[in-house]
């Protein structure tokens, strides 16, 4: 593709470079760079992309784009923002992909995976259209599953997959959009038919140092949607629908909203719930369990609405929806008159919901094993300590990725919000030995809570990654009791 035709919509300060040039392909890894392609220096966190600039051209870069002013000894072109223009590329080179599916977006602190993977369910049912999905668990192009590294892929990339989306035959594209997605500018250049908002809760503000910043990152999603999907249910949505420039509609189990839910029952295995809009109601009976369920369905059901889906033919289809992997995933004890759960919740809400949850038709104890993340945000642990010790009937304090920090540092910060509870607790810094702790001291009609990880499968210990399933975990400890 030629310069010109790439830069189209990028605002170039100045350039040397001929715009004639036949670009190969984009690159911002020096590494990466073959002969023939655009260079992309971006100023980062750990390292700057102009000093990889010599590196690129000796591997055949026909041209860099940069932040300042170059040597006429490469061919450049100078942006004021890399990382936009890095996005702006990748919009040119795969010729706007977004443009030809409907793109949902949805923000927030929790839910975002389980509300993504319910409207997935719903529209393929309703509809019957292929449906692509970018998320934390994986990618889905339909039913093809592919591998993430994170919930929103770098902007290039993230244009790459919507382009096999589209030439799939994918109608709609649902997207799990990160804070740092939007303050890094990954989804710059795409247009939201919908964007929705779940909640804001304390989390990476170990990158965004302030809940306010944190929260302005995801309300930008807000400017670059057609129409907003709003749960009202958390206090900081009338700030987002403020900050916003899209159409609105709310949903909300307790306040007046455009969807509400009433007369809600929450059972062991399923919610139930009236879901009201205007004069029109329909109940919804769906089998999977937990009080956040019920805010994650309405916000689902709320999009479907927003996309032309009828309520009643909405609820249909959402009562047919699956569980999923590591958010409130029953884990198989045979032989145990105890049960095990597993799941994602890994924030002070996100405990907090699934701990609430599962009080909720507990007959027994709750027990919950959790750890917190290292090199993250540290304000957070004491506060997940406090919640622990609140929530549970007995408390497993472990590791949970704990990267290059110390696990007992991580735990004796998780520790300081403990101190005054009378909640019974353990500390066991090994998961592996914690889980099988769990399972030992599991009772009678307990219900054991494996914290953090959820559909993750490793453990990162240092700058390394260690195959960890807890589904397998829990399998070979109680093979292990087996005489």
């Amino acid at each position: 593709m030629e310069l010109k035709k790439l830069l189209a919509g990028i605002e170039v300060l100045q350039s040397n470079a001929e715009m004639a040039l036949n670009i190969q392909m984009v690159r911002y890894s020096s590494r990466e760079v073959q002969p023939g392609d655009l260079f992309v220096a971006i100023p980062g966190f750990a390292t700057d992309g102009h000093k990889y600039i010599p590196d690129a051209v000796a591997r055949g870069a026909a041209a860099v784009i940069c932040e300042r002013e170059m040597p006429d000894t490469v061919p450049w072109v100078q942006v004021k923002d890399a990382r936009l223009a890095l996005a702006r590329l990748g919009v040119n080179y795969y010729n706007n992909p977004a443009a030809a599916m409907s793109m949902i977006g949805i923000t927030g602190t929790n839910g975002k995976t389980s509300a993504t993977y319910l409207l997935k369910s719903l529209l393929e049912r309703a509809t019957g259209a292929k449906v692509g999905l970018i998320g934390t668990i994986c990618n889905l192009i339909g039913q093809e599953e592919l591998h993430t590294e994170r919930t929103t892929p770098e902007s290039f990339e993230l244009q790459g997959l919507l382009s096999k989306m589209r030439d799939a035959g994918c109608r709609y594209v649902l997207m799990e959009v990160s804070s740092h997605a939007l303050a890094l500018n990954r989804v710059a250049g795409i247009r939201f038919c919908v964007g929705a908002f779940s909640n804001l809760t304390e989390d990476h503000l170990d990158f965004h140092k302030t809940m306010e910043d944190y929260r302005l990152a995801k309300a930008k999603l807000f400017t670059m949607c057609d129409r907003g999907v709003f749960n009202l249910d958390d206090p900081t949505a009338p700030q987002m629908i403020r900050d916003g420039s899209c159409a609105v509609y709310t949903v909300s189990t307790g306040q007046a909203a455009d969807l509400r839910a009433e007369k809600i029952r929450l059972e062991s295995d399923r919610i139930e719930m009236d879901v009201r809009e205007g004069e029109a109601k329909a109940r919804l009976t769906l089998g999977i369990p937990g009080r956040f369920t019920v805010s994650n369905a309405l916000l689902t059901l709320g999009i479907a609405r927003n996309l032309g889906i009828g309520l009643e033919e909405a609820v249909e289809a959402l009562s047919h929806a699956k569980g999923i992997k590591g958010r409130i995933e029953v884990v198989p004890t045979p032989g145990k008159d105890f049960t095990v759960l597993i799941d994602y919740a890994h924030t002070p809400d996100g405990l907090e919901n699934v701990l609430r949850s599962v009080r909720d038709f507990a007959k027994g104890r709750v027990v919950a094993l959790f750890g917190c993340g290292g090199d993250r945000d540290r304000s957070k642990r004491p506060i997940m300590g406090k919640i622990a010790a609140d929530r549970a009937d007995f408390v497993i304090v472990t590791s949970d990725n704990p990267r290059t920090e110390a696990p007992n540092a991580i735990i004796a910060d998780i520790l300081e919000g403990m101190q005054e509870t009378k909640t019974p607790y353990v500390v066991e810094p090994d998961r592996r030995k914690a889980i099988r702790l769990a399972l030992a001291l599991g009772q009678k009609d307990d219900i054991i809570v494996l914290a953090g990880k959820g559909h993750e499968d490793y453990q990162i210990i240092g700058k390394e990654k260690f195959h960890l399933d807890e589904r397998e975990e829990v399998a070979a400890a109680l093979w292990e009791e087996k005489p």
